[in-house]
């Protein structure tokens, strides 16, 4: 079966790698001159089934309000005149309800305990390394967010999720950094079985594995759109990307990747079209546009996310693994010898521009918890959008037009579901019964 992905983030490359051990003929589809380099590229780098959970969540509409009016905030929110925006927010509020926020909450978990499990099965033929950690540990700075908690860690104990409620000095006995952080925290909930990697080298490494499968990936590729014919797709319709000399792939601290190669001597900017038995859509944010023209409604909105990369200076008084600042919603993460600092929300603004609000909130952090551990001038910035739906779970599966899959929505935790995602979407493609219940993690569920 000849299919295309288009997308070469994680979840795209991950799709593609299951494809191919189906015995698809794949082929992958990228704007940018690599793979992870959109939102995949800086994120935090958790993969804490126990931990993913909706942005809608109860007290969060008071808790935001509450963001709004302070100077360190993870939360940015600037109005527009953009209806989409507003049709989000409305269905976002609609999903503060308790009852809905347990049943979002156990979707994402499915989806995400099963990604781990098939990401452990991956590495156990596949080893190597991404600066791979173990155990994470939510820091609260007061006790009305141990209250907000208490929803989440329910849903925790329903679901049998192994976890630790402990004091200060419990969360300096797991990383003893802690002791020179400038603030303490009234409690902690540790995850002992959560973990974190850098999802872009992995992903990097996992298109090497794709690639001796045969997967091939045209890069600098823009979509032009959908061939589609009589409720069922035909194809793709590309055109490569005019030359970029002197561009250069985004740096990661803990891997630059340097220049990017020349692109090739002659490149055709005119559309062709890429014949397909079967398409899956992975672009992120971008999705919802491509696959509308077919009546195909995805509620995705660009919900930014900041994160800064830090050489460590101090090993004694950096963080061993990963941490969550829970009140301010943002991650210290350790690859190896360098820090990750993810976080921050922007709602309102479609374009990829640092804001320096954001940034500031995520060095507070880091220097509240662990003052020594890096210095601030050395930090690289990055800001991706992430593709978020109002209620949390992703849409993975069929759209609604034959032969054209969905794997999209996955918000800021798609590097905690990519394995899962891609499993499930090329069984479905290659007409196999997954591993887990989907109900709820279709499009369906909007269409009920």
């Amino acid at each position: 079966m000849k299919t295309i992905v288009l997308g070469a983030g994680v979840i795209g490359v991950a799709t593609a790698y299951y494809l191919s051990e189906r015995g698809c003929d794949v082929t992958v589809i990228e704007r940018e001159p690599g793979v992870a380099l959109g939102t995949s590229f800086g994120n935090a780098g958790v993969i804490a089934p126990g931990y993913v959970t909706p942005w809608a969540a109860p007290g969060m509409p008071l808790k935001l309000v509450k963001y709004l009016l302070k100077p360190a905030s993870p939360l940015i929110f600037r109005p527009t005149l953009d209806p989409a925006q507003w049709r989000w927010i409305a269905r976002w509020l609609r999903e503060c309800d308790l009852a809905r926020f347990r049943v979002n909450k156990q979707r994402m978990q499915r989806i995400a305990h099963y990604s781990r499990e098939c990401l452990h099965a991956f590495l156990a033929a596949h080893a190597f390394d991404y600066g791979r950690s173990q155990g994470y540990l939510q820091l609260f700075r007061s006790g009305y967010d141990v209250e907000l908690a208490q929803p989440a860690l329910a849903v925790l104990r329903d679901a049998g999720v192994v976890y630790r409620e402990m004091d200060a000095d419990e969360c300096a006995r797991i990383e003893p950094g802690l002791q020179w952080s400038r603030v303490k925290p009234v409690a902690g909930v540790y995850l002992p079985d959560d973990e974190a990697g850098d999802c872009a080298r992995f992903t990097r490494e996992l298109r090497s594995v794709c690639e001796a499968n045969g997967v091939q990936f045209l890069f600098d590729t823009d979509v032009a759109g959908l061939d589609v014919e009589q409720g069922r797709v035909r194809g793709v319709r590309i055109r490569a990307l005019p030359e970029r000399r002197g561009r250069r792939e985004p740096k990661q601290a803990s891997d630059a990747t340097g220049p990017r190669a020349p692109a090739p001597p002659s490149r055709d900017p005119s559309p062709r079209t890429l014949a397909a038995d079967a398409v899956v859509v992975a672009l992120g944010v971008e999705s919802a546009a491509l696959v509308a023209p077919f009546g195909v409604r995805v509620p995705l909105y660009p919900v930014k996310g900041y994160s800064a990369t830090l050489p460590v200076v101090d090993d004694q008084k950096a963080p061993r693994a990963a941490l969550m600042d829970e009140s301010l919603k943002t991650a210290i993460t350790r690859f190896d010898t360098h820090l990750r600092v993810a976080g921050t929300a922007e709602l309102g603004n479609r374009h990829a521009t640092l804001r320096e609000q954001a940034l500031q909130t995520l060095m507070k952090v880091l220097d509240d918890w662990f003052p020594h551990a890096a210095t601030p001038s050395s930090a690289q910035f990055w800001v991706g959008r992430r593709p978020m739906v109002p209620d949390g779970p992703p849409l993975l599966g069929p759209s609604g037009v034959d032969g054209l899959w969905l794997n999209v929505g996955h918000g800021s935790t798609g590097w905690a579901m990519s394995m899962g995602s891609g499993r499930v979407v090329a069984d479905l493609v290659t007409q196999r019964t997954p591993d887990i219940d989907l109900d709820g993690l279709t499009l369906a569920r909007y269409r009920r």
